[in-house]
């Protein structure tokens, strides 16, 4: 944490919950008779509430999108690269909404919360959320903060296909929708990974069927293993190949089953860290959501048809190093606008990060996102 604040920087933030005492149904055919969504706001919302934009979180992320909670915090918010006075998602012309989504485990209602029912926390008897479902709780948690339109609804990863349902869903209800690294719905091998995930959870002894929170204990081992599994694939070769190499850590080869090489020890890490700040319960959850991600579907697989009837302008940027959601994905979004004569902006960013690129500052990219965003108009009356 620097000593003086950047002033490109939001600053020190606060979260927000509110409780929902309405029935929000579900897609998978349950109800959440009431539940809470914690948030952070950054900027200033005008007097006619036309300058808000939505952020929507991928699947490891949350609500702590930019700023510190205080001095002596280590890192910033997730998107720090693009959020803030004179950044892409300028704070000095918009008002930035950021929440948690429903069955996350940083503050809004989850797995990790109790359920009132029993007053033990849910665990897997938390309903698998869809999509569909976190837009429909974000539209009320818009109607709470009085924002009938967005500005805009941006999104990356498993965020820009939320941005994505927002369009189709509420098309009234956004001007711009700002789709980055994603994809209209999970390919085959993207599905097979989330499931090697899943199941390293699941087979890990003491998941206990997911009710560990009573057993005092914690999947360790399995959720270590999805996020090693998972990271790389949030990555590139170049860029995996540019950072280790093939170092060893001591030098030589030690001819076990230890960790030697300076990728393997950087995996381990990550797993590490990943499982003091994760819930297993709620990895499963996001997971399953990215899975079922598919507005075509509805819409005899014509994604097309499914965006007949945006009415918000696009801008849809894409990796060329991201294998894990490539750029032919987001070129079907675009054609699939294009089709509808939609009005859409499309860059291809030459980068050597992998899909987690878009959490990168990348001049191209931030250059392009910043112009895209400066031209949106926020209407005084």
């Amino acid at each position: 944490m620097p000593d003086i604040l950047p002033p490109d920087c939001v600053g020190i933030v606060t979260p927000q919950t509110y409780q929902f005492t309405t029935p929000l149904a579900l897609d998978c055919g349950r109800p959440l008779p009431h539940y809470e969504l914690i948030y952070e706001t950054y900027g200033t919302l005008n007097k006619n509430h036309s300058n808000a934009v939505l952020i929507c979180h991928a699947l490891s992320s949350d609500h702590h999108a930019a700023g510190y909670y205080s001095m002596q915090d280590k890192k910033p918010g997730w998107w720090e690269t693009c959020i803030g006075p004179g950044k892409p998602i300028d704070t000095n012309r918009f008002f930035v909404v950021s929440l948690n989504n429903l069955g996350g485990c940083k503050g809004s209602t989850g797995p990790n919360t109790n359920n009132p029912d029993t007053s033990k926390p849910y665990g897997p008897d938390f309903p698998i959320v869809t999509v569909r479902d976190w837009v429909k709780s974000q539209a009320r948690l818009g109607d709470v903060l009085g924002i009938s339109q967005w500005a805009a609804v941006i999104g990356g990863s498993l965020g820009g296909m939320q941005a994505l349902q927002w369009a189709i869903d509420y098309p009234k209800h956004l001007r711009h929708c700002v789709v980055i690294a994603a994809a209209p719905k999970l390919t085959a091998q993207n599905i097979a990974f989330n499931e090697v995930a899943r199941q390293a959870i699941l087979s890990d002894p003491d998941f206990h069927a997911g009710h560990y929170y009573q057993h005092n204990t914690t999947p360790h081992r399995g959720l270590m293993l999805a996020r090693m599994l998972g990271h790389i694939t949030y990555l590139s070769d170049v860029a995996m190949r540019k950072k280790f190499g093939r170092e060893l850590r001591e030098g030589k080869i030690n001819f076990g089953f230890d960790v030697e090489f300076q990728v393997e020890s950087y995996l381990r890490y990550q797993g590490r860290s990943f499982v003091d700040r994760f819930d297993a319960n709620t990895y499963l959850l996001m997971t399953k959501a990215l899975d079922y991600f598919d507005p075509a579907n509805e819409h005899e697989g014509k994604l097309s048809s499914a965006l007949a009837k945006v009415l918000a302008k696009f801008l849809v940027i894409s990796f060329t190093s991201d294998w894990r959601f490539s750029p032919a994905r987001s070129r079907e979004i675009v054609k699939a606008l294009l089709y509808n004569k939609k009005e859409v902006s499309y860059a291809e960013i030459k980068a050597h990060d992998g899909h987690d690129a878009f959490l990168m500052p990348i001049p191209q990219y931030i250059q392009i996102f910043k112009a895209y965003m400066q031209q949106i108009e926020i209407p005084t009356e």
